[in-house]
């Protein structure tokens, strides 16, 4: 990696851990040659250390945490429920409207919450498009994609050929959604990319929905989740459904 410019853009992804191996290594090798980035880099992680030192939070009052308790309606043993989690509010909350927001907090501090695949689907498929990384094997022969990911991914992902209906298979990588590694099919569809993740689920249902700009179409099919996800109007990624859905069941 020669590009200083696209070296900064991953500085971020680096000091984060969340850059795959290869990009890692180049970015690595790119610090070690330039003092400039490497310096940059540095700054980074010192300014890292800075906020994760400083003491951003202040306990609540005895006083503020009573108030809470009664308007939330806890009583008894439950009245314990916010000290038992070390309840603090930043300064700036002490004023009007800190009951609702106590409620809120309450609300989401008790119902689980699972992951957000359409956002890691739509996180991943914007990392594609900065860091340079859009395949790990770059063909359009379906017959090359496929076995490509045989040892890498402990299931067999379906890659279908739909050039002919002007979706063009660009090739395949690795992924990780959801928890676990996930096989990205990769097409293009004139200047619009279309990342499409599959791993092994069993669950039913489809939806689409709009994210950040791009959007987002998930379904299952065959013992499979499909996730296609591109800046592709919402009719066309519904027509790549269809002919992804046709392919896997001839």
């Amino acid at each position: 990696m020669s590009d200083c410019g696209e070296a900064r853009l991953l500085l971020h992804g680096l000091i984060d851990g969340e850059l795959d191996a290869a990009n890692a290594v180049r970015c690595e090798e790119h610090l070690a040659a330039c003092p400039d980035c490497a310096a940059t880099y540095e700054e980074m992680q010192a300014l890292r250390e800075r906020i994760g030192e400083a003491e951003l939070r202040y306990p609540a009052p005895p006083a503020l945490r009573a108030r809470i308790g009664r308007s939330l309606g806890l009583a008894g043993a439950r009245r314990s429920f916010l000290d038992r989690l070390g309840f603090s509010w930043p300064a700036w909350s002490l004023g009007g409207g800190v009951t609702a927001l106590a409620a809120s907090l309450a609300i989401l501090l008790l119902v689980p919450r699972g992951p957000d695949l359409s956002a890691e689907i739509v996180s991943s498929h914007v990392r594609s498009l900065q860091a340079a990384h859009l395949v790990d094997v770059a063909t359009s022969d379906q017959h090359t994609v496929k076995p490509w990911f045989a040892g890498r991914v402990d299931f067999s992902p379906p890659v279908i050929d739909t050039s002919a209906a002007g979706f063009t298979l660009v090739g395949g990588r690795l992924d990780y959604v959801g928890g676990r590694a996930v096989a990205a099919i990769v097409y293009r569809r004139r200047l619009h990319v279309i990342n499409l993740f599959i791993w092994p689920d069993s669950g039913a249902g489809a939806h689409t929905e709009a994210r950040d700009g791009y959007n987002v179409r998930r379904w299952h099919a065959n013992g499979m989740a499909h996730s296609a996800v591109s800046d592709l109007n919402q009719a066309e990624l519904g027509q790549f459904e269809a002919l992804i859905e046709a392919g896997e069941g001839r």
